[in-house]
């Protein structure tokens, strides 16, 4: 009989050294490996290592059953996870598989700590039949369950077609990695055959595809190690409070890095190094660039930032950036996040293409995303403040906590020039010079409606603050509301316009 030092040494070997040796050759780290790099040196325990494939007789040749699971610490706190080992059948997911899978999920929940798959599988073991649906029915079923209630990460490092596609979509967090990661629900040989189309998986479901485009990664990375240590950041981004640290600012005051032309773009991220602690960690950085989704810090305390970028499509709101955005703010309001907006909208970018690919139901859950959460919400505006952009995102209206305003900003249905072109019509068009008439009207809509006066008048803002202000004043508005109570409406749910 093998002693336990000898099962546990097989099972360390995973689907054994040629299976490894092989992976080692094309540049991929084993499961094994992939565990080691992401958690702190020894703090990984293994849950179920002697699990076997209930559908081999042969049970010595799938050790774990092709996915291994645990406990661990990560920069000190704790977390469950599962990575998914293709030396042993592919790593395809057979009903054993799923039920390790499902048990850490569980412990996920009863531990509330965050919870990570590393995903790297053949899909559905064929040889398992319904049963491995079965086994994604479950996992799909847990996460979300889980969802809400413990972060949940997946780290693609490997292929991860067919339905195993859904549960990293149903995740918090989806990490991938260029050239190695692949991610799709058909394949380019099944395209090929029924559509007629040419694709390489590259194109279909590489990870700047899924980054760039389709939205489904969150985070891009270069390499394998890269990523993991993404995943170390996001993780001890998101515990509760930390030690300030210095800021590492431009020595630029916010007047100075927002243009006093309001066509002039700039890099709203610079206005937010000014505000928090240290660095931030941005999500979706390459979806959507024209609003920023990131965390950070101020006064060490944990702060999700929502803001319009003008460096892309002037900061306009479009279908993607909505969904970005509204899934930001849900994401922070299930997990007690104070969420931070600083406003600088020109409203939804026109257009028939982005009517069409329904820019109205997309837009409507930004509204909805911040109307129903009940965590502490400041909303600062910087500059333009438009039209539905200025009440979806944060206003007074749709139930920020306190919102305060830059001298420099112009809250108004619509932008002065379109503003005045509209109500001084005919007077433009009676004048003998039309462009002298237009710019004197602009700057007469400018003064008397297009600024933060007239709604701070109105009390719909609670003060016109100097940027020199704006950290002090955020962070004491953030620290007045650490205590905040809201009752959400009693109902079973809403239903969000998806």
């Amino acid at each position: 009989m093998n002693t336990l030092k000898e099962k546990r040494d097989k099972a360390m070997m995973l689907g054994g050294e040629a299976a490894i040796d092989k992976r080692h050759a094309k540049g991929l780290l084993t499961a094994r490996e992939r565990i080691e790099l992401l958690v702190d040196k020894g703090s990984f325990h293994e849950l179920d290592m002697f699990v076997q494939s209930l559908s081999n007789d042969s049970s010595n040749e799938t050790p774990g059953d092709g996915v291994i699971t645990g406990t661990a610490k990560i920069c000190g706190h704790t977390v469950c996870l599962f990575s998914q080992d293709f030396t042993v059948l592919g790593g395809s997911l057979g009903i054993s598989h799923a039920h390790k899978i499902t048990k850490v999920q569980d412990l996920a929940m009863k531990l509330r700590c965050p919870i990570i798959g590393i995903n790297d599988s053949g899909g559905a073991r064929i040889q398992d039949g319904v049963d491995a649906l079965a086994g994604y029915g479950e996992i799909f079923f847990k996460n979300t369950q889980l969802s809400g209630v413990v972060p949940q990460i997946s780290v693609i490092l490997g292929p991860c077609a067919g339905g195993a596609a859904y549960s990293p979509a149903l995740t918090d967090f989806v990490f991938m990695v260029d050239g190695i990661s692949k991610m799709f629900l058909t394949g380019p040989a099944v395209i090929e055959t029924v559509m007629g189309e040419t694709i390489s998986q590259e194109e279909l479901g590489g990870a700047k595809v899924h980054a760039e485009k389709a939205g489904t990664a969150h985070f891009f990375a270069e390499s394998e190690k890269e990523a993991l240590e993404q995943v170390r950041n996001l993780i001890d981004m998101l515990k509760d409070e930390a030690k300030p640290k210095p800021a590492k600012r431009s020595h630029k005051s916010i007047d100075e890095i927002i243009p006093k032309d309001g066509k002039m773009p700039y890099d709203v991220r610079d206005v937010v190094t000014e505000l928090v602690d240290g660095e931030i960690l941005e999500v979706h950085k390459l979806f959507a660039p024209n609003i920023v989704c990131a965390f950070g810090r101020i006064d060490g305390k944990l702060v999700g930032i929502v803001a319009n970028q003008p460096y892309y499509l002037a900061g306009a709101l479009d279908a993607d950036a909505a969904d970005k955005c509204s899934r930001f703010v849900r994401y922070c309001d299930s997990f007690n996040i104070p969420i931070l907006t600083l406003m600088d909208v020109p409203g939804c970018l026109p257009g028939v293409d982005g009517e069409l690919r329904g820019a109205v139901r997309h837009g409507a859950k930004i509204f909805y995303a911040y109307a129903e959460a009940t965590v502490p919400m400041v909303t600062l505006i910087l500059r333009k403040a438009y039209g539905g952009g200025y009440v979806c995102l944060g206003s007074k209206h749709i139930g920020a906590d306190f919102v305060y305003a830059l001298p420099s900003a112009e809250i108004a249905v619509m932008g002065p020039e379109s503003a005045a072109s509209v109500i001084y019509r005919k007077e433009i068009a009676a004048s003998e010079d039309a462009e002298k008439t237009k710019a004197e009207k602009t700057a007469e809509y400018r003064k008397e409606y297009a600024n933060p006066y007239v709604a701070a008048a109105k009390g719909y803002i609670d003060d016109v603050i100097a940027p020199s202000e704006a950290r002090e004043r955020i962070a004491s508005a953030l620290d007045m509301l650490k205590d905040k109570q809201s009752q959400p409406v009693n109902r079973k749910h809403g239903v969000m316009p998806v």
